[in-house]
């Protein structure tokens, strides 16, 4: 049993500015600051605290229905849902640099920013990139082999590649494939430069992006993402150490590191196998939930498809989902152990809801059991407040759709990707001292 003490929400809609704060020789860290927190430009402190939390648990069911789209759509999709994003990170680019603020998702393959001139460009409040300015920036030409590796390419009047990519919103961004020089800050006072790394610049882009991000940068996989380039540099690793969202008591930030920073190791540590099914999303093998000394079979399950890499683990994504049945199954064995009156969520969002009267409740110990690998989430990430005195379950049914390991469930805990090795590791950590 864990106890769970509810101080605000005001970090729930998850959007994160990141800056680096240490590099080191073969690695580097950056730090993640949510995008409510009072150190973001896009802080409001009049905003319902709660609903950042009701916005982000109804874009996750979103999302879901973009990740799993159907494969055989004519126009290729992002999965990425761009209304306040995921995470920002600063990022440099081009010759001199220009900062730039980028929306990080695993779920995405491209890096891309908006670049003058624009034929159409969205509300930016910080300043857009112009290439011309840059002496590093080259065209890649359309019939080059990095042109045709990427989807949904085509040739410009210029012979020049031109990428395109929609979003299910009907968001868009479209313009040249380029090459620049990516740099990355750090705290020696000299910047970690990545010459000739793949950008698009977009001159064409719509939607509901908007405020300080430039763009989004992909950390999924795909031959193009951020990931992918930078896979020498780094080892192929990265990790996140993600600080419990409603943690007032502390200042600190959650952590992003890369290559030798980003090794997860020690005590506690436990490893599951990385699946691929898929060139941008990162998969994983679920075989059940137990919660007390019950239970809950997900391997098999009537809408969960094939039992290995049954899952995606995503930073973008708040909630967890599961199939309907494995959700039925779950949320029975929790109703079984927790002694509290049930309630109507309010904005009909959850269906498992109840009345906490105090600040502290013992609510039960979830584990998931990973192929190789099982992780307790405790009520920080299982159970979230929507509204005074009301707390729900962050678990919400998927049918037919897919499920997705979220970033509520990864609150303190060490995740480190290792793509050389195919594992995905976890680390019970204390996020708040990484």
């Amino acid at each position: 049993m864990n106890t769970l003490c509810f101080l605000t929400l005001s970090l729930f809609s998850l959007c994160f500015i990141a800056s680096f704060s240490h590099a080191l020789s073969n690695g580097f860290s950056v730090e993640l600051i949510h995008r409510d927190s009072p150190k973001s430009p896009y802080y409001k402190p009049t905003e319902n605290k709660y609903q950042h939390f009701v916005d982000a648990a109804r874009r996750s069911i979103n999302r879901a229905n973009h990740f799993f789209k159907d494969s055989d759509t004519s126009t290729p999709e992002s999965t990425v849902i761009p209304d306040r994003g995921g995470y920002l990170m600063t990022y440099s680019v081009g010759t001199p640099p220009t900062k730039i603020y980028g929306i990080a998702d695993t779920g995405s393959d491209i890096v891309w920013l908006q670049c003058e001139p624009c034929e159409q460009c969205y509300n930016q409040t910080t300043p857009i990139f112009n290439p011309s300015k840059s002496s590093s920036y080259k065209n890649i030409p359309c019939l080059s082999k990095l042109c045709h590796s990427v989807r949904d390419t085509s040739c410009s009047d210029q012979n020049s590649c031109q990428y395109k990519i929609s979003y299910g919103d009907s968001s868009h961004s479209q313009g040249d494939l380029s090459v620049d020089t990516l740099s990355l800050e750090s705290t020696s006072g000299s910047p970690v430069s990545f010459p000739k790394t793949v950008i698009g610049c977009g001159t064409d882009n719509a939607g509901t992006f908007g405020g300080a991000s430039s763009g989004i940068v992909g950390l999924g996989g795909g031959p193009v993402s951020l990931i992918t380039q930078l896979g020498s540099s780094i080892g192929g690793k990265f990790s996140y150490c993600l600080v419990p969202l409603l943690n007032k008591e502390s200042n600190a930030s959650s952590i992003l590191s890369f290559g030798d920073a980003a090794v997860v190791s020690g005590d506690g540590v436990v490893s599951t196998p990385l699946i691929k099914k898929d060139p941008v999303f990162y998969f994983l093998t679920l075989q059940a939930f137990s919660v007390g000394n019950k239970r809950v079979e997900f391997g098999g399950s009537s809408e969960g498809g094939d039992d290995e890499g049954n899952i995606i683990i995503d930073s973008g994504t708040t909630l967890t989902l599961i199939p309907s049945d494995v959700y039925t199954n779950l949320e029975s064995a929790v109703v079984d152990l927790v002694k509290l009156d049930r309630v109507d969520d309010p904005n009909q969002q959850f269906s498992l809801c109840y009345s906490l009267k105090s600040n502290e409740y013992d609510f039960p110990i979830i584990t998931a059991h990973f192929k190789g690998a099982d992780i307790e989430l405790h009520s920080i990430s299982t159970f979230v407040p929507i509204t005074d005195g009301i707390v729900c379950f962050a678990f919400q049914p998927s049918p037919q759709l897919g499920s997705i390991f979220g970033n509520l469930a990864q609150q303190n805990l060490l995740v480190g990707y290792d793509l050389q090795q195919k594992t995905v590791s976890f680390k019970p950590t204390d996020c708040t001292k990484v």
